[in-house]
């Protein structure tokens, strides 16, 4: 797993470059698409009507700078909160 350097909307994966589907990729308007060539982070994310798991080209990853904690369901299935406010993914067991 993998985690941001900002306290919300932390990644959980990444695909090295470009991963999803051709359909979902043509969905983006031409002018704002982001280069298939780079990193695409998996990410809990949410704005104020919702919260959903989010693709996001290296590109566009914005900090946020809120300090406002995630009310994301699937975060504590993931992540645990720090002291300092970060997440940390969740310690698993290996066999």
């Amino acid at each position: 797993m993998h985690f941001s350097k900002s306290a919300s909307e932390p990644i959980f994966d990444v695909d090295p470059q470009f991963a999803n589907t051709e359909e979902w990729y043509q969905s983006i308007p031409a002018e704002v698409r982001p280069r298939k060539d780079q990193p695409f982070y998996h990410l809990l994310a949410e704005n104020s009507e919702t919260e959903y798991v989010a693709y996001v080209s290296e590109q566009n990853l914005l900090e946020d700078e809120s300090g406002e904690p995630v009310r994301h369901p699937q975060l504590r299935e993931m992540f645990d909160r720090t002291p300092d406010g970060r997440y940390a993914p969740k310690r698993q067991s290996r066999h």
